[in-house]
């Protein structure tokens, strides 16, 4: 790759880019932030991209996302104010 053919990026949370298209996606995938490895975050991030995802990181945490289907409880405290 040559230097001219790079184009300034931004990095994004999955969060943010929801809604959102991008021609190209790296998503970073470690066991570092175990909580955020869910099955739906990697489908998010995945799906954002229009012709090209990259995942760098750790097999083991696209292991870990893939098989957990779980969303964990929120505590936001709306029970109790209605």
């Amino acid at each position: 790759m040559e230097l001219d053919e790079l184009t300034l990026a931004y990095a994004v949370s999955v969060h943010k880019s929801q809604g959102s298209e991008y021609s190209a996606v790296v998503i970073a995938m470690t066991t570092m932030h175990y909580p955020l490895l869910q099955r739906n975050l990697l489908y998010t991030a995945i799906t954002r991209a229009k012709d090209l995802v990259i995942i760098v990181g750790s097999k083991r945490a696209v292991e870990i996302a893939l098989n957990n289907n779980k969303t964990h409880l929120r505590l936001s405290g709306l029970n109790h104010r209605f």
